[in-house]
């Protein structure tokens, strides 16, 4: 059952980051927050499977002429060398390569107006039954035989334990720029584990977000709390065509491996949030993480 804590002065119905140990909670929050019959371009039936699973995949989101334009920003932001020295550019942590881009609606006015398309925003509206706005994009990069995976975790977690946002009423989004294959590394998650918070154990250190977009360590839950998620819910590999997107919730517990084969993979990923839900204070971080990373800009899209 969830165990609501009060945190400086507000009702926690998800604490984390404590010094007792994990525990899996119950989820009190809706996942559509407007229902399945509320309008826009999702069917009924499309809602209704993320309610169950928190996940959707639409195969053919954008065209071709689509994904080269957003893939010609890909290329052309990844050559950037300002901006590789900029803080928004995260780094491999062996290689050096670049391992992400944060901020990419505002680097790429082509970017900007797909992360505004009814395709995207439209879908997060009606999923979040309120205005959005973008709490973070980036483009991922992961190239052949080398390209970093991330360790599992619940986006919601990090969000809640270092954002601030006081509860799961947001969403990403992944659009394939290169195909997603079961073997290049691509977004695993574990269907309906949306519905279960792990709350993870350890303080969160200073100034410590650089390195956890490299290799996140902090937020990622216990062996065992993994295993009965895995078990309870299984491991599904989100692939599809270049041009295909895949939405999920901000508590679905997701991860992926490195990439050895020699096949790139790079998406562009963008979170809506809902306006009616805007994050304060972390919950438990020191200090909130820098708004390239988490906005502070709640302007509807």
């Amino acid at each position: 059952m969830t165990a609501p804590t009060t945190t400086a002065g507000r009702t926690d119905a998800y604490p984390t980051r404590g010094e007792t140990a994990a525990a899996i909670l119950d989820r009190p929050d809706p996942v559509l927050w407007a229902g399945p019959d509320a309008p826009g371009p999702a069917s009924r039936e499309e809602l209704l499977a993320y309610e169950r699973d928190g996940v959707l995949t639409v195969d053919a989101l954008l065209t071709a002429d689509e994904v080269a334009a957003v893939g010609g920003e890909l290329e052309r932001l990844g050559r950037d060398e300002a901006l590789r020295r900029d803080d928004r550019t995260i780094l491999e942590k062996h290689s050096g390569a670049v391992r992400s881009v944060f901020e990419v609606h505002r680097l790429s006015e082509v970017v900007a107006r797909l992360v505004a398309d009814e395709r995207l925003a439209g879908r997060a509206r009606q999923i979040l039954g309120s205005a959005v706005y973008v709490h973070q994009s980036r483009i991922n990069f992961k190239p052949g035989l080398g390209g970093g995976g991330f360790s599992w975790h619940s986006d919601f977690e990090t969000w809640h334990a270092e954002d601030g946002m006081p509860r799961p009423r947001a969403l990403s989004v992944s659009v394939a720029l290169t195909e997603n294959l079961t073997v290049n590394g691509p977004l695993m998650v574990m269907p309906g584990s949306h519905r279960r918070f792990v709350s993870c154990v350890g303080e969160t250190p200073p100034e410590h977000f650089r390195e956890s977009l490299r290799d996140q360590e902090i937020g990622v839950p216990d062996e065992g709390s993994l295993t009965r998620l895995a078990v309870d819910h299984g491991i599904v590999p989100c692939t599809g065509p270049a041009g295909s997107a895949t939405w999920f919730d901000s508590n679905t517990m997701h991860g992926s491996s490195d990439n050895i084969t020699p096949f790139p993979r790079s998406n562009l990923f963008v979170v809506f949030a809902s306006t009616d839900d805007p994050p304060g204070e972390p919950y438990a971080a020191p200090a909130p993480r820098p708004s390239y990373i988490a906005a502070t800009d709640l302007t509807p899209v």
